[in-house]
């Protein structure tokens, strides 16, 4: 029974195959045009594209280049082909600049950016082009359905680069002293972050990482800096507890206020 089911399954396979081979090596070119449709409304984006690829030269100029272009670029996106994909869609935009689908091909050239974009450790140049491609979108299509989607997925990549940013001032803060003041450069990092992005959700891990840097920094000040410095971390520590009352970092905050407080001889708090 078993020897029987893999016979009553491949003979259609190797039937399929053996067409498909003869499509592709036919010189019928409106034979290839239609199975590569037919291929590709059967999600075989492989062979579709395949086929597609030949046509784009052969069809050029005609009134089927425009499907064949489109169908193309997603083609490879179905193949999670991300970057040529994107790259087909911007050149759709360019080569057919009045098509109705310019819209969606847009979009989905900020898209394939997105999915390009990796993890924040690493380098985010395609998440800075997804932002950029998606503001464009949004630019020239105000009035689309997909303008909401586009401003989520924004706000999306930015969070993303915040949180690089925090990992990379969380970097110095974790390094201390090791081959220089890397306090001060966690303190500009974050600050950086917040002014770049003030909307973020990183906002009060960023705030309490400022706060905290300035008053290690200030422990570790020489005498002639260490007042002026611990009166910053003060500062700081009211600007925290003012945005964030209910912070899951309040009892830290006020430990550090009391800390710098009794360095200077300052009014502590319970």
């Amino acid at each position: 029974m078993r020897q029987i089911l893999v016979v009553v399954f491949i003979i259609p396979l190797l039937f399929s195959c053996s067409q498909y081979q003869k499509v592709l090596k036919s010189t019928d070119y409106e034979l290839k045009y239609s199975k590569a449709m037919e291929y590709y409304e059967q999600e075989d984006f492989m062979r579709s594209a395949t086929l597609l690829n030949e046509l784009q030269s052969v069809y050029r100029g005609t009134d089927k280049s425009e499907t064949i272009n489109y169908t193309y670029a997603s083609c490879l996106y179905g193949l999670s082909d991300f970057i040529m994909a994107g790259h087909y869609y911007r050149q759709f935009v360019k080569t057919f600049p009045s098509s109705e689908r310019n819209e969606e091909c847009q979009f989905m050239s900020a898209y394939c950016y997105y999915m390009l974009s990796p993890k924040p450790r690493l380098d985010q140049t395609d998440t800075y082009n997804a932002i950029n491609e998606f503001q464009l979108f949004v630019n020239l299509y105000p009035s689309s359905s997909r303008v909401e989607e586009a401003n989520r997925l924004m706000d999306e990549l930015r969070d993303k680069l915040v949180y690089k940013s925090y990992l990379s001032a969380k970097l110095y803060f974790d390094l201390g002293n090791y081959m220089g003041n890397n306090y001060l450069s966690a303190v500009i990092a974050a600050q950086n972050s917040l002014k770049d992005f003030p909307d973020t959700k990183y906002r009060e891990e960023l705030s309490f990482l400022i706060l905290e840097a300035k008053y290690i920094q200030a422990e570790n000040s020489v005498e002639a800096k260490k007042e002026e410095r611990m009166r910053d971390a003060i500062d700081e520590y009211f600007s925290f507890i003012n945005e964030f009352p209910e912070s899951d970092y309040m009892k830290k905050a006020v430990k550090i206020y009391n800390a710098a407080s009794k360095s200077i001889n300052f009014e502590e708090t319970n």
